[in-house]
């Protein structure tokens, strides 16, 4: 029988058939058969139930584990009634029924199990509930879905029972029935609902738990779940508080460990490979070989085995290749089994909803057969197509949203798993590996690379479900067109090599903008972070010319890809027409019939539209993979990179030593020939106070970095005993408040941090900063002082508590006085850390006498060590070390007594440097720091008219015209089809296809419809080549615009605005203007005119439409009126709070050895992924909220095509206008919720637009040029008067020059002093108009300069700053931008600054890159690259803005001296860094709260005790005497080291790390004591000789405990010093040298020793002395070497 099948169903369904397609299609009805009705619609729910059982079950055991009962509530308890109610309602059912005679079922069999699969399944489910209740699982998708099953399928007997009135036959059965299926209904509307949670309501940070966790799996599937932060954010601003705290699965705490231990399986696997591989290559070399002595081969073989990352240098290519490369431990496995099988669950979920994709063409096909064919189908049709047309894409939605939320999660866990991974191996790199990567690349592994994988899994499914689309898709084209279909699937594949090649093109063009991108940001970060330097110089033309030509570069780059994307937007417009188009041709052409009817068109049209939109993203997702598997390699490489040894240094507590170090050889590159620091053998009792010196470059620095195991140990052993703090050279600060930094994860004790901050001296200091030690310090301690930096750095080492100090010549970078302070307070013998062992690294030689032991370096080597006194009596390497930093005096009397003594011991503190001022605005430490959160959300629509204006009006006008009519085009295309198809003669089959008639009609059709796509792909060419170049002009424009503003912007803005936030600009709203913003309008403007095109088409066929269209349409507003303010907020918050993610992890590597020292690498580690989870709750949030918008809107537009479909049913409308309705319908769906998303995405991303702009309108300084220029000879002479001057750093704060009236003559040299605060550096910014006048003027050679131009006056002024300033590029451009200078000039410029012979041995000498900030010179050279740029520059004017504050004594030497030597006939104003240097100055200005507190002489302020000046002096140690009176050594005019205009130093004029060659020096080498040992005035010398020192000989050495009290320092004494034995009494006596009497030390004098020194003395004393030792000479005097 036809359409039936009754073969073996008697027995078992009775007289019922199975199936019986008449009854169902001739019935007015859906009609099923009753044996259907109770199997297939019985089993099936019963069917999921069952099966998915097991796999059930051990997914509740496994959610057992982490979570909690679930406590007995009402809605368990009637989920668990009425699932038993039914177990009762069936078996009353099957009793009844079997116990009847007229028993009416169909048989026995069907009845009985259909009874018996329902009672088990409902107790299988009553069972349940209470298992996950017991899980603690608070919503079950398993019951949902059976519960949902069950209901659908019970549709069709409950209106057949009603239809065909069984309740007349069979009254019970029809009762049991409605009673069953309402207890169903009931209970699918129970597993609506979700359980009570029992997890608490907010987490251990006090955050509410994500709602979706307590949400019912109805909720998640509609991401009900977010409408309460959708309409916070619509009525007000997002804050912290309304977002929810990550699910505990999305956590780094979660993820981390499990993506660990999957990696470290994948190196230990690797490693077990390479062991293998390297046992069988050692034995083949035996073999081969035929070595003799097998002890030998293991040394040969261990270097056939490759390394685990090679060396070579890494800039962004693949990861160097090696044999056995196919053995390295591969991350994308250990991602695959960390994530594979969630990733899998969205697979499937993308499988359902493609298959459900094509069910809409099938029915579409139905609708329009009914239309075609009303009267002749039953109209139960058309509406089941209908509804099933709706509920079809409406599950297909929810399916792909699912797997779409599923990959945006599991994307997100990879990145932060592998943000975890980075940052980890970061903090435990090798110093050989970090060769491999600079921070820069290493950031962008974390940043891009790691984002490239997270959206490459996101995406991935689409190309991955693509071969299961394409089959479906030609099975179904080949049903409705036959093997006319294969041309339109070939145009289509033909566009993926077409688009393939332009992906490729365009990646190649994008990494070349990508290396120019990078170059020009390195370039941005370099001139923000020197724009005062670049505006002193003025040298902004030169860097503006730099950038602006990298960026001509990019564009011409991105104009090639701008025509790239004009082709491939071409091809993915056009494409959908020429498919038609060659399918319907073929078709005409080839078929029996010649034509195309109206079913087969749209159902062919629809299936293309489908098919389209995979095999276009094919391309590009192969693309996407692609760059994925090339950042999967990166990171791979990286993660590879070896770790630094832990065995470098051993931590053994039952070491007798504190610090213990055997033959130890270290160096900073295993490859390398040449070892850093040889056979050093070194021991450090515990509590010692030891000093490390030497030269610069000797290897004192990467001595203490062999101490923290920072550097690879090739021989000898290493132990240190007890925790370790670290204070580095270059303090490492963390963006944080003051607090923070000190207490470094420390618990706060508030007696402890108030005693470790007066010691370090930080007190003063927190009156000025405005949130005194909760201040937040900015990006790299940008709102404090050096001073103030490294003060907090040995505050935070001091407050650790820890057994070891190892410092790093920490008190280079502050004041005299608090050098002192910190001294004696903090390291010295009477410290906080007097029960210490201390390591100090120091050029302070003033601090040696008081140090337990000296050990001095030579060439990577200790040459000696000893004590002070030990070292000084003989001529070795620490008296040659002692020669850079001592001028030679003499005295006229050996005999020294106890006040001078005391006055040499405080003069020596003079050497400790002075800090600079350091705040040189005065910024408001946590308003300018500050996260900035989120701007207004709406968007002005001024900004999309500045970006059109930035296009060209009139072409933006243009573009929109010829847009326009191609989407004209195209509808009138696919209106011409509708004709074609309907044609009365055409599809009249009486008319015979070969007739001239019929094919001429045809033919026309044909012809008008290709000429209809010529014309759309002519339209289209031009539009999208003009859109896409224009794109890149407007980009060009706004780029250089806000590059000019901003190079013209005063320095208050710098000031105020953070440089990541303008490197932000530059970088990442530059990169959204090139790339992402071209691609989102044209995305946006191609959906806008689409669904412009929807609504028309079908409210012309369906006028009625109409009245769909406006609630739909207000519901879409009010959707995007919710949805886009979210969106953004959320997308801004992501934004700001990844920036912390990168900031901390830079500052991490920066500080990577303190924070290795410190052993807090787990904290940071937990710090970072802390960030990280903030991170990802609002990336979370932003992408669900996708989700939200995506459901409702796709459910709207399924309700556009449910109308469309009801309405072509009700209408008289054919075949044709129906398919061409419905067609369009089913677009909308998608072209609606793509708007939407566009619009949001356009609104994000025209922010770039408005932040640019707004950069480009700041305010700018005064012009560059004035018409009113300054003679070219100005200043002739150098006259500055100061007019009652008055100014600030920006308006509304205080004025930090209250009034300044002073007139400084030509030539004349003028020292500017005062505290931190007073206004120094703000006089020298004024000078230059850095800040501008708030009242007064300055007045430079009778020329008002604010009057001229900015460039007019300051490159008529030099300056000499504190911080060297060196740009990444050559020394030639760094010494002259503008290429003025000849060759001659500059190497006359190196030689008098002392960097010749250091130039001309390097290899490409003046053209020499000097790496990124200088990276490639050490400090002193880069000071030194400064001076010679000043050389070049020489004016009348000189500014030093402590221009040796960061440099050692030697630098300092030759800086002092090349200035004097060269700026004689200049006027000079110096701010001080050491006093001593300007006490030859003519002139001392002391400023003191923005006012001139004292000017005059240096002398006349020495001999007023009451002066400000004295009393620095004093604090300095450059005053004091006996009686109270001025130093003797004052008195002579003589200051501490080598003072301009009054000693000369020949041998400092040579380069760095030249040799002395003074034989005077050489010849008193014994007689060296780096003590200041200056003349005393004759009158000063009879007085001290009546009070003769009386020395008390004691059997114990004394220990200096303070500068008073140090210890003999005559060249003859040896004292010894020790930390366990306290003197019994103190005598400040001093024995005379040569004498037979011991000193107070107790120590006797060496006869011999002391002899050799006499004669020394006489020898010097009775001949000519070499000018060259800057030393006068008298008859009886003895000469000493001091500074």
């Amino acid at each position: 029988m036809e359409g039936n099948d009754t073969g073996g169903n008697n027995d078992f369904c009775g007289p019922s058939e199975f199936w019986n397609i008449t009854l169902l299609l001739d019935s007015g009805w859906p009609h099923l058969t009753p044996c259907f009705q109770d199997t297939v619609l019985i089993w099936l729910p019963c069917a999921w139930l069952w099966l998915s059982l097991p796999f059930y079950l051990c997914f509740l055991n496994r959610h057992s584990w982490s979570h909690q009962r679930v406590p007995l509530n009402i809605l368990s308890v009637l989920k668990l009634f009425f699932s038993l109610c039914l177990v009762v309602v069936v078996i009353v059912d099957l009793t009844q029924g079997l116990s009847r005679e007229d028993n009416p079922h169909e048989g026995p069999v069907v009845f009985v199990v259909k009874c018996c699969v329902r009672i088990t399944t409902f107790l299988l489910a009553a069972i349940l509930t209470q298992v996950e209740r017991m899980s603690g699982l608070v919503t079950s998708a398993v019951q949902f879905l059976f519960w949902i099953l069950l209901t659908l399928c019970n549709i069709v007997p409950f209106y057949t029972k009603i239809i065909l009135q069984t309740h007349q036959v069979d009254l019970f059965d029809f009762i049991v029935f409605q009673i069953t299926y309402a207890f169903i209904i009931v209970q699918t509307l129970l597993f609506c609902w979700a359980e009570p949670s029992p997890e608490p309501k907010a987490n251990d940070d006090g955050k509410r738990v994500c709602p979706e966790m307590e949400s019912s799996i109805l909720n998640r599937l509609y991401f009900w779940w977010m409408n309460k932060i959708v309409v916070t954010a619509y009525r007000k601003t997002i804050t912290e508080d309304d977002i929810w705290a990550l699910n505990t699965d999305d956590r780094s705490e979660t993820l981390v460990p499990r993506f660990q231990t999957n990696w470290q399986k994948e190196v230990s696997k690797h490693q077990q490979v390479m062991a293998d591989e390297q046992e069988k290559k050692s034995k083949a070399h035996i073999f081969m070989s035929k070595a003799v002595y097998s002890e030998k081969t293991p040394l040969l073989a261990s270097k056939l085995a490759p390394p685990l990352v090679s060396s070579q240098k890494f800039k962004g290519e693949n990861p160097p290749e090696w044999e056995g490369k196919k053995h390295e431990p591969s991350l994308i496995k250990a991602l695959l089994r960390t994530y594979g099988a969630i990733y899998s669950v969205s697979l499937l979920w993308k499988f359902i909803s493609d298959v459900l994709q094509f069910v809409s063409p099938v029915l579409l096909g139905v609708l329009i057969t009914y239309a075609d064919n009303r009267g002749t189908q039953p109209l139960w049709t058309s509406y089941v197509a209908a509804i099933a047309l709706f509920v079809a894409a409406l599950v297909q939605s929810v399916f792909y949203h699912q797997n779409y939320h599923i990959g945006m999660t599991i994307g997100m866990r990879i990145r932060c798993s592998l943000i975890a991974a980075i940052y980890k191996k970061a903090l435990t790199l090798s110093s050989q590996a970090k060769k491999a990567f600079t921070l820069g690349e290493v950031v962008n592994l974390m940043s891009v690379d790691c984002q490239r994988i997270q959206d490459t899994f996101t995406f991935a499914w689409s190309l991955m479900t693509c071969p299961v689309q394409l089959t479906i898709g030609i099975y179904l084209l080949w049903g409705v067109l036959g093997p006319s279909c294969l041309d339109g699937l070939a145009v289509l594949v033909l566009m993926v090599p077409l688009n393939s090649y332009i992906v490729v093109k365009q990646r190649k063009l994008q990494s070349k903008v990508l290396f120019l991108k990078g170059k020009r940001i390195k370039l941005m970060n370099e001139i923000l972070n020197g724009m005062k330097v670049l505006k002193m110089y003025t040298w902004e033309p030169s860097f503006q010319q730099q950038v602006n030509d990298i960026r001509d570069q990019e564009l011409v780059f991105l104009r090639k890809i701008a025509y790239l994307q004009g082709g491939s937007t071409f091809c993915w417009i056009l494409a959908p027409f020429l498919v038609t188009l060659a399918t319907f041709v073929t078709y005409v052409l080839v078929s029996e019939d010649h034509f195309l009817d109206a079913r087969k068109a749209f159902v062919s049209l629809s299936l293309f539209n489908i098919l389209r939109l995979p095999i276009n993203l094919m391309s590009q997702t192969i693309s996407l993979m692609v760059q994925a598997w090339v950042s999967v390699k990166r990171i791979q490489f990286f993660l590879s990179g070896k770790d630094l040894d832990p065995d470098n240094v051993k931590h053994s507590i039952a070491s007798d030593y504190a610090i213990e170090m055997e033959h130890g050889t270290f160096t900073w590159d295993p490859d390398s020939s040449t070892s850093s620091l040889k056979d050093i053998n070194l021991r450090v009792p515990e509590s010692q106070l030891v000093a490390v010196v030497g030269q610069v470059g000797c290897g004192k620095s990467s001595l203490i970095s062999a101490l923290l195991g920072e550097m690879d140990k090739t021989d000898g052993r290493v132990n240190v005993k007890g925790s370790v703090a670290y204070v580095p050279q270059e303090a490492w600060i963390q963006n944080a408040t003051l607090m923070d930094n000190v207490l470094f994860g420390k618990p706060y004790l508030q007696k402890k941090y108030k005693k470790v901050i007066d010691a370090c001296a930080l007190t003063p200091d927190l009156d000025i900063l405005p949130g005194r030690d909760l201040t937040e310090i900015g990006e790299k301690g940008i709102n404090i002082s050096g001073g103030q930096k490294q003060r907090v750095s040995l505050a935070r080492a001091v407050y650790s508590n820890s057994d070891i100090y190892l410092m790093d010549d920490p008190l280079s970078a502050v004041d005299s006085h608090v050098g002192k302070h910190i001294f004696e307070k903090v390291i010295g013998p009477k410290g906080l850390l007097k029960n210490k062992t201390r390591v100090l690294v120091t050029h302070g030689v003033h601090w040696l006498p008081m140090v337990d032991v000296v050990v001095v370096m030579v060439n990577g080597r200790i040459s000696e060590m000893g004590t002070y006194n030990q070292l000084i009596t003989h001529d070795g390497p620490f008296a040659q070390f002692l020669k850079q930093y001592f001028m030679a005096e003499e005295e006229s009397e050996a005999e020294e007594d106890p006040d001078i003594m005391r006055i040499k011991e405080k003069m020596m503190e003079q050497v400790e440097s002075v800090t600079s001022e350091g705040i040189t605005s005065d910024t408001d430490g946590q308003t300018r720091l500050g996260i900035r959160f989120v701007h207004s959300s709406i968007i002005k629509w001024s900004v999309f008219g500045d970006y059109a204006r930035s296009m060209g009006t009139l072409i933006t006008i243009f573009v929109l015209v010829v847009f326009s009519a191609y989407h004209a085009t195209s509808v009138f295309a696919n209106y011409w089809l509708t004709y074609w198809t309907e044609d009365e003669f055409l599809s009249n089959t009486s008319n015979s296809p070969s007739t001239d008639e019929y094919q001429s009609l045809s033919n026309y059709y044909l012809t008008v419809y290709g000429v209809l796509g010529i014309v759309q792909a002519i339209l289209v060419l031009v539009y999208s080549i003009v859109l896409s170049v224009r794109m890149v002009v407007a980009s060009g424009k706004l780029h250089s615009n806000m590059l000019h503003r901003i190079l013209r912007a005063p320095m208050a803005f710098f000031d105020t605005t953070p440089t990541g936030r303008l490197t932000n600009r530059f970088s990442s709203d530059i990169d959204i203007l090139d790339n992402t913003l071209p691609l989102t309008c044209r995305i946006t403007l191609n959906s806008m005119y689409l669904a412009i095109s929807t609504l028309i088409v079908i409210t012309i066929g369906t006028p009625i439409f109409v009245a769909v269209i406006v609630p739909v349409a207000i519901l879409y507003y009010f959707i995007m009126k919710f949805y886009v303010p979210t969106a953004r907020q959320l997308k801004r918050i992501e934004s700001v709070t990844r920036s912390p993610v990168f900031n901390h992890f830079s500052e991490t590597i920066t500080g990577a050895s303190v924070i290795r020292a410190y052993g807090v690498t787990e904290r940071f580690l937990g710090e970072s992924m802390r960030r990280v989870d903030q991170n990802l709750v609002y990336y979370y949030a932003n992408f669900s909220s996708s989700r939200w918008l995506g459901v409702r809107l796709e459910f709207l537009g399924n309700c556009l095509v449910l109308a469309a479909a009801l309405f072509s049913i009700f209408s008289d409308l054919n075949g044709a206008s129906v398919g061409l309705s419905i067609t369009y319908a089913l677009q909308a769906t998608a072209i609606l919720n793509l708007l939407v998303v566009n619009l949001s995405d356009l609104a994000n991303n025209i922010v770039c637009v408005e932040r640019i702009k707004e950069y480009a309108e700041v305010n700018k300084e005064a012009d560059w040029h004035s018409t009113k220029r300054p003679p070219s000879d100005w200043p002739h002479e150098g006259n500055i008067k100061f007019l009652e001057y008055k100014t600030r750093y920006r308006e509304g704060l205080d004025l930090v020059l209250r009034g300044i009236n002073v007139e400084i003559k030509h030539n004349e040299k003028i020292g500017i002093v005062g505290r931190t605060g007073a206004g120094k550096s703000s006089m020298t910014l004024s000078l230059f108009r850095l800040i501008e006048a708030a009242g007064g003027g300055i007045i430079i050679d009778g020329v008002r300069i604010s009057d001229i131009g900015l460039h007019d006056l300051r490159s008529k002024i030099t300056i000499l700053p504190q911080d060297p300033v060196i740009f990444s590029g050559t020394l030639r451009m760094n010494l002259d931008p503008f290429d003025i200078y000849s060759d001659d000039q500059l190497w006359s410029a190196l030689e008098t600054a002392h960097l010749k012979d250091f130039v001309l041995t390097l290899p490409t000498q003046l053209d020499y890159q000097c790496g990124e900030g200088g990276s490639n010179l050490s400090v002193g050279q880069r000071q030194l690259v400064c001076l010679a740029r000043t050389i070049l520059r020489k004016t009348k004017i000189l500014i030093l803005d402590e221009a040796t504050a960061a440099v050692d004594y030697q630098t300092d030497d030759l800086i002092q001296q090349t200035i004097h030597n060269e700026f004689q006939d200049c006027t000079v104003l110096s701010i001080a860094h050491r006093l001593n240097t300007i006490l030859d100055y003519d002139r001392v200005m002391v400023l003191k709260d923005g006012l001139i507190a004292e000017i005059d002489t240096p002398a006349n302020l020495l001999d007023n005790k009451n002066s400000i000046f004295y009393g620095m002096a004093k604090d300095a140690g450059l005053t004091g005497s006996r009686n109270g009176g001025p130093s003797p050594y004052l008195e002579q005019g003589h200051s501490l080291g080598y003072v301009p205009g009054i000693s000369s130093r020949p041998d400092s004029a040579k380069s760095i790390g030249s040799d002395s060659s003074d034989p005077s020096l050489y010849a008193r080498s014994k007689s060296i004591t780096p003590i200041s040992m200056e003349s005393v005035s004759s009158d000063r010398r009879k007085s001290d000789r009546s009070q003769p020192p009386t020395p008390t000989p004691t059997s114990q050495p004394v220990t200096p405990t303070s500068l008073r009290d140090a210890p003999d320092l005559t060249p003859g004494a040896t004292p010894s010093f020790s930390r366990t034995e306290a003197p019994s009494e103190k005598s400040p006596g001093i024995t005379k040298t040569g004498s037979s009497e011991s000193s107070d030390s107790g120590t006797p004098v060496d006869p011999a020793r002391a002899d050799s020194a006499s004669k020394d003395t006489e020898r010097q004393s009775g001949s000519e002395v070499d000018t060259s030792s800057s030393s006068k000479t008298s008859k009886d005097s003895s000469p000493y070497v001091s500074t």
